[in-house]
């Protein structure tokens, strides 16, 4: 008889934990049937400080190349003959960015967009002419070495003139915006904003 009312308790015991295990499962699909659960990908992009330093590293950054020659000429009035010196310099102006000249928040993330201000776009090396490739092209008379940087002075301004032109300068700053873009978006960034300080 002992053994028939325990096994009455644990039959009743039993089907007790499986009514209330119903109970609770149904509350739970309850719950969760009613809720809604959201599933989303995270669209923003954070830089990081190795990132902005590996881009700080390029330092000088060129976009344009202009090589040029110049050819130039005095001349000096004598009594019986006059003295000539013809003298072909050549350069090579490098128009670009130097990103060691980047202010405090030059680049900035909001959700999937990066912002770069760089700075100006100009000459990156004043010293563009090649001295060892500078030709006497005539030379009569005696000219000391006074006369000689004058008419280097000369070359250099006229290169300047004929490199720093709206058109090269627009062309550097196109070329920029390309290799700039190509360098974010392989950190990840499909929108971009370029700027340049004036």
């Amino acid at each position: 008889m002992k053994k028939r009312n325990t096994f009455s308790l644990y039959l009743i015991a039993l089907a007790t934990g499986i009514i209330l295990l119903a109970i609770l499962v149904g509350w739970i699909y309850r719950d969760v049937k009613n809720s809604s659960i959201e599933i989303g990908a995270d669209q923003t992009i954070d830089i990081t400080p190795e990132q902005i330093k590996s881009i700080k590293a390029i330092g000088e950054w060129e976009f344009l190349s202009i090589s040029d020659e110049e050819m130039v000429d005095t001349i000096r009035k004598g009594i019986f003959s006059d003295d000539h010196l013809v003298r072909i310099y050549y350069g090579t102006m490098r128009l670009g960015i130097n990103l060691k000249q980047v202010e405090p928040g030059w680049i900035v993330t909001r959700g999937d967009t990066i912002s770069v201000t760089l700075p100006p776009i100009g000459l990156l090396d004043r010293d563009f002419i090649d001295e060892a490739r500078t030709k006497s092209f005539y030379e009569s008379g005696s000219w000391e070495a006074k006369d000689r940087e004058a008419l280097l002075k000369r070359a250099y301004h006229r290169m300047l003139r004929r490199g720093l032109t709206p058109q090269n300068l627009q062309s550097a700053r196109e070329n920029g915006d390309a290799q700039v873009r190509q360098v974010l978006r392989s950190m990840g960034f499909q929108k971009i904003s370029i700027k340049y300080k004036d």
